[in-house]
């Protein structure tokens, strides 16, 4: 495909995907290693290998570029295919998929001290809190919803508030482990006991919305 459908960074001149992944992959090291407050546009800039002007044409600025670091990596982890509900496809095996996924995202060592990072600064700034909620976990939240509407429209489960649903869903999900982690009193559950909890936590989640099979 030719650079010409790239959006252009100035007059005649397409944005460099490359250097965007760079700045993006550099804030994520940045932000995770010192924290919000600290970091610049030209420390971000000098760990890219790029000019502060080229932070500044894909990023109008630091609120901008932390908010999409927290999406790129949701979507790492938690990329939308695996939000898709195949034909035939046992909604089981789907909700193990996503289970297996947001475990390993939410208990990864970036995300808990991420966490960390927007817990202090949540009476600090309240606009900074709202992006970071809304590129992560919001889109977590609305991808699992839309799965679950889909699940409940073929009959595959029954889901009264589909929204409550995913809410319930997801703090199964994170349980007691994830706080221990936060509080630094534990260690990520690993292997074999990592997927131990989320096929309990499916189990449970199915056998409270299954279809009743009486007519």
């Amino acid at each position: 495909m030719s650079n010409t459908s790239l959006p252009a960074s100035g007059p005649g001149r397409p944005k460099d995907p490359a250097k965007r992944q760079a700045i993006l992959e550099a804030a994520k090291t940045l932000f995770l290693r010192h924290g919000y407050a600290s970091i610049s546009m030209d420390a971000i800039a000098a760990e890219a290998g790029v000019s502060k002007l080229t932070v500044y044409s894909h990023f109008n600025d630091k609120e901008t570029l932390f908010s999409a670091a927290v999406q790129a990596r949701c979507e790492e982890q938690l990329p939308e295919h695996l939000f898709e509900l195949p034909e035939g496809a046992p909604i089981e095996r789907v909700l193990e998929a996503i289970g297996l996924s947001f475990c390993a995202l939410i208990n990864s060592h970036e995300s808990i001290e991420l966490h960390r990072v927007m817990v202090t600064l949540a009476t600090q700034d309240a606009t900074l809190s709202r992006m970071f909620y809304e590129a992560g976990p919001q889109r977590v939240l609305v991808e699992m919803e839309r799965l679950l509407r889909k699940a409940d429209a073929r009959g595959q489960l029954r889901l009264g508030n589909p929204q409550t649903a995913a809410e319930h869903f997801l703090c199964l999900l994170k349980g007691v482990a994830n706080f221990r982690l936060l509080v630094g009193c534990g260690e990520a559950p690993q292997g074999e006991a990592a997927e131990q909890h989320v096929r309990e936590v499916v189990a449970l989640f199915v056998r409270a919305f299954q279809v009743s099979e009486r007519t």
